[in-house]
């Protein structure tokens, strides 16, 4: 129970950073319990909900989400979502796993060898300044 607490605990950082407390949370409860992955993507879903709220709302008051880009992409989200939650339920545990792992590494992967190299369109910066002085960037 306290490797699980200790995981819910790190997956929560990783979330609140936007980066998906999935990619912690997943392996973690697989390392620690014996569970199918459509059982572990499960549990991530219920624990990403209220998660994310407090992720949400902490970055909504530092102003640094750009409302305009995310409707788009949430309601493109919610048919994918949709997609992938059948498909996750029809597919064998072990092709699933083996995906989720290829998709973390290709992911880390990305991170180590291109992450930080493009310049952001617009000669806008990536990082504004401090809230509320400047629009989240790519609003403009």
């Amino acid at each position: 129970m306290i490797g699980a607490v200790v995981a819910g605990f790190f997956a929560g950082i990783v979330s609140g950073m936007g980066i998906g407390g999935g990619t912690v949370l997943i392996p973690a409860l697989l390392w620690l319990y014996d569970l199918e992955q459509q059982t572990l993507q499960g549990i991530n879903l219920l624990y990403f909900v209220p998660t994310a709220l407090i992720a949400i709302y902490t970055h909504l008051r530092q102003k640094t989400i750009a409302v305009k880009i995310a409707k788009p992409l949430i309601f493109t989200g919610l048919l994918g979502a949709a997609a992938g939650a059948f498909l996750a339920v029809y597919l064998d545990g072990t092709l699933l796993r083996k995906l989720f792992g290829g998709f973390l590494c290709l992911m880390g992967l990305r991170e180590i060898f291109v992450a930080g190299r493009k310049k952001p369109a617009n000669g806008q910066t990536k990082n504004p300044p401090a809230a509320g002085k400047q629009e989240p960037y790519g609003t403009k």
